[in-house]
């Protein structure tokens, strides 16, 4: 899968906090050469521990000086390789809490399918585990970013009425994304069909709404 199929573009992860040389504009072309090239590897089979800066540049036609000024080390990169792979994450339409968690659920639905489906992402995402730093770098550059975008939707909600207000929001994101991450990634086998972030976020909102005085039983 190359990054002009995946559709996505290459995001700095801000792991490192280092900028670009001055003076030397960054190349999208360049870029997408090295990212192409990392994702050449993959396919061919190389592992993660297998691929160091030095192969990315052969493969992808480069010196390793345009790598480090884009990356502070294949960590990062790693990263950057996965995120173009990967669907895009989603804008939120704002409209209700209901609405954004269902798009929400739908981009890990999404990336669940994308994740059996994709050589690359189910080799990868097996592998990180046993690579700390690569975990880490991800789980704080693309995780991290989307629970705490969650976690910000559910409380809008609490804010709006639209939640109750005694609800754990943090305890709240995890039962709602729970059941998806069940499906994509301990069970394989099962389906993810398209109505499924729908379900889970309507089954769980009717026993998590506000309760009026008038409905309430006695």
């Amino acid at each position: 899968m190359s990054l002009a199929d995946s559709g996505s573009t290459v995001r700095d992860t801000g792991v490192s906090g280092e900028q670009p040389v001055r003076g030397r504009p960054r190349s999208e072309a360049v870029e997408r050469a090295i990212i192409e090239g990392t994702m050449k590897l993959l396919e061919d089979g190389v592992s993660l521990a297998e691929i160091s800066i030095e192969r990315i540049a052969r493969t992808a036609g480069v010196g390793k000086a345009a790598i480090y000024r884009r990356w502070s080390g294949k960590e990062e990169l790693f990263v950057d390789v996965l995120r173009a792979a990967e669907p895009q994450d989603p804008e939120l339409p704002g409209t209700s809490m209901r609405d954004d968690l269902i798009v929400l659920l739908e981009a890990l639905r999404l990336r669940g399918l994308a994740n059996r489906s994709s050589a690359i992402l189910h080799n990868v995402h097996a592998q990180m585990k046993s690579s700390p730093k690569i975990w880490a770098a991800y789980h704080n550059t693309a995780i991290e970013p989307r629970r705490r975008m969650a976690v910000e939707v559910l409380r809008r909600g609490q804010d709006n009425g639209e939640l109750r207000a005694d609800l754990d929001v943090e305890l709240l994101n995890d039962i709602f994304v729970g059941p998806m991450l069940v499906r994509a990634v301990m069970r394989p086998d099962a389906d993810l069909p398209e109505e499924l972030p729908e379900r889970i976020v309507d089954t769980l909102l009717d026993g998590l709404r506000p309760v009026s005085s008038a409905t309430r039983q006695p």
